[in-house]
């Protein structure tokens, strides 16, 4: 099975960092598969650099733990307290790509940021994100 490590980053004001996922209308944490030389930390760790820009001390993330998601993938997050230090979310970008499938151009995985509450994570995320997302309460 499959371990895909993620981050809930969480603002001053109790939102989710969510990234739109090129290509799709939906938007998700950021996250990806471990490596195999990798703990599960530096994975989620690598993951929000690669796909946000954003790189946090190590300190600052907490284990939330493993959690089932598909048969064939469970998800172990981890989540950051920002505050207000990321600001409006302008800066973010993703470094993460993959072939454009029509045209095999370098596309980025991630084309947009934004926070979500609770409620708009139901809408944006899709169902199996956002049930399990909503499920930790973060």
């Amino acid at each position: 099975m499959e371990t895909s490590c993620g981050t809930l980053v969480v603002d001053d004001r109790g939102r989710l960092l969510l990234c739109h996922v090129t290509g799709t209308a939906h938007w998700d944490i950021p996250k990806g598969l471990l490596d195999a030389e990798e703990t599960p930390l530096q994975a989620a760790a690598r993951e929000l650099f690669e796909e946000a820009g954003i790189a946090f001390a190590v300190e600052r993330y907490r284990d939330l733990g493993l959690f089932d998601y598909r048969r064939d993938k469970r998800l172990h997050l981890f989540r950051v307290d920002a505050g207000s230090e990321l600001g409006d979310l302008s800066a973010l970008r993703c470094t993460s790509f993959f072939p454009h499938r029509l045209t095999g151009k370098p596309t980025p995985e991630a084309d947009g940021y934004r926070w979500a509450t609770a409620d708009e994570v139901r809408t944006l995320c899709w169902p199996r994100m956002a049930e399990r997302l909503l499920a930790i309460g973060w």
